[in-house]
């Protein structure tokens, strides 16, 4: 039975999980890929394209099927049995503040949790409806899941998250820059080392998939998951040595400029390739300068000591060009700069068919314009602090041991997107399933079922929110926190996936937010120094987080209390 009398609390739904929808993009998918588009690993438009496949491949082909009723179970569906309507206009109150909060905090540049809002929401609206002592504070059990699904989790997570995920994305850089960046050859070392972390990176990752899950059921014991997962570390270990390694091996050591991306299939064959003819003039290396616009402490201290600071930025370019010079050593690299999707805007009145289409692809690719690495420069000197002096504590690493650590950064990052979509976009719409059971059964759901058109609704705006506003989360996490680079960059992805596949076996709460934030500021600390780690951002976001649930819970809390209490027609 429809319940047609709460057609308009539907309507509002529809409306605030879109946006809601719309905010997990800009921020929550935005914080995935930072590190990757921070080192220059991938552009901003290829990261845009990875991650609209893999998040709809992840929700679509994999994705739970079944969200909780309630988000993380914090309030007993039991209590609304005798009034459906109450829990319909709960989760719209929720749902409401989530979007509402998460707006604010993506303008702001919160890297927050999205997890986090809609729990706040919930909480909320379960004090205003049932009363604090019915919402589960703590959840009822032994060992480590007494904290696994109860309020508790959201102030565990603040403090165990970054911490894990620190240390272990600080551990997999040490091993790199000892074991590969500082060799005598450490463009031949990177590709010797490829097989191993690729092989390990997959493990990994398929112990992602195979723990964190979907919808999909393992039925192995342990010792056969054990020996899926060595399977799937060797076999694509050795997979990327026959092809992967040879291709790497003439655009790097070779510099192989004829090359394409479509060659890695020809595998041992390239190692039968002749002398690399001359570059003809104009054709651009396939490598570039991942440290472009970054100077070294020597580098800088020589370029400030000779300078006044109001034409410190104006001078940059001509003083980089004076310390090649004088080093006898021109640039060799040069950083790439993707091909403009808008341009700029043509004559003619509003209503021609050129200024309609251009108006047109400004709404949907004047993000995917924004040159991510630039802005995060001392554009806010209340949170950026002296950038240029924090990135000069990070040692400068060989481009091309760099240029082969891209491709297991985009790997790491790949799969992440693709576990949050099988397993975070369902969560995130539960709330708005719910809604849609009750008003179309009129009674509450145990389980409320997922339908495929709101999975694939949700993953159309939270694919469009990733692609208009996503940069302005992405410039708050990447450079802004550290010096970034291929290398760095895939420790802290691997880091981060580690720390999530650890705690999900272990059933411990982490967000994987906060696992990406704490992967960055451990591998920024192994520079040697906290001085180049920006403290300031690293304070903001922890600020983020902190208010994320207490303000979401207030503002539902709020709605709910006053349309639950509010004077109404024939009632004293």
């Amino acid at each position: 039975m429809v319940l047609h009398e709460f057609d308009y609390l539907f309507a509002i739904a529809v409306i605030f999980a879109a946006l809601d929808a719309w905010n997990i993009g800009a921020n929550d998918v935005a914080n995935s890929w930072a590190t990757a588009v921070g080192s220059r690993s991938v552009t901003y438009l290829q990261a845009m394209l990875f991650a609209t496949v893999m998040e709809f491949a992840g929700s679509l082909g994999v994705g739970s099927q079944v969200a909780d009723t309630i988000r993380t179970k914090v309030v007993s569906v039991s209590y609304y049995n005798s009034a459906p309507g109450v829990l319909m206009l709960g989760m719209v109150c929720a749902v409401v503040a989530s979007a509402t909060y998460l707006t604010i905090a993506t303008r702001l540049g919160f890297p927050v949790s999205t997890t986090h809002s809609i729990m706040g929401g919930v909480i909320g609206m379960g004090i205003a409806s049932v009363g604090a002592s019915k919402v589960n504070w703590v959840t009822a059990g032994a060992g480590t899941a007494i904290i696994n699904g109860g309020v508790i989790q959201v102030f565990l997570a603040w403090i165990l998250t970054p911490v894990i995920a620190a240390a272990f994305a600080s551990i997999i850089f040490l091993i790199t820059k000892h074991a590969v960046m500082r060799r005598p050859n450490p463009a031949l070392m990177a590709i010797y080392s490829v097989p191993f972390y690729s092989g390990f990176t997959a493990g990994m990752l398929a112990m992602l998939l195979l723990w964190k899950g979907g919808s999909y059921t393992i039925n192995f014991d342990d010792t056969q998951l054990a020996g899926l997962i060595v399977g799937v570390a060797v076999t694509w270990g050795v997979l990327t040595a026959i092809f992967l390694v040879p291709w790497l091996y003439r655009i790097v050591i070779k510099e192989d400029w004829e090359l394409r991306w479509y060659h890695v299939a020809l595998g041992p064959l390239l190692l039968r390739r002749g002398d690399v003819p001359p570059m003809p003039e104009g054709v651009r290396s396939q490598i570039q300068d991942f440290y472009s616009g970054h100077l070294t402490m020597e580098e800088l201290e020589k370029q400030r000591g000779h300078e006044d600071i109001e034409n410190f930025e104006d001078k940059k370019d001509a003083s980089e060009a004076e310390t090649a010079a004088e080093n006898k050593q021109a640039p060799k690299f040069e950083a790439f700069k993707p091909k403009l999707l808008v341009g700029p805007k043509p004559e003619g009145p509003w209503y021609s068919g050129a200024v309609i289409f251009w108006a047109f692809r400004w709404v949907l690719f004047q993000g995917v314009d924004r040159d991510v690495v630039a802005m995060q420069s001392n554009e806010d000197a209340i949170l950026s602090g002296d950038l240029d002096k924090t990135h000069a504590y990070t040692e400068h690493q060989d481009n091309r041991a760099e240029y082969v650590f891209t491709f297991l950064q985009v790997l790491t990052s790949m799969t992440a997107s693709f576990s949050h979509g099988a397993n975070d976009i369902s969560n995130a719409v539960g709330p708005f399933a719910t809604v849609y059971e009750i008003w179309s059964s009129g009674a509450v759901p145990s389980s409320t079922p997922v339908d495929r058109w709101i999975l694939g609704a949700g993953g159309a705006f939270l694919v469009i929110g990733l692609w208009t506003y996503g940069y302005n989360i992405m410039r708050n996490l990447g450079n802004r926190v550290t010096l970034h680079s291929p290398s760095r960059g895939f420790s802290m992805e691997l880091g981060s996936a580690i720390t999530v596949i650890i705690a999900t076996r272990l059933k411990l709460p982490v967000s994987t937010t906060q696992c990406i934030t704490g992967a960055t500021v451990g591998v920024g600390l192994c520079a040697g120094t906290w001085r180049a780690i920006n403290w300031r951002m690293v304070a903001w976001i922890y600020a983020g987080w902190i208010i994320t649930l207490p303000v979401a819970g207030i503002m539902s809390g709020s709605l709910m209390g006053i349309i639950l209490n509010a004077p109404r027609w024939g009632m004293a």
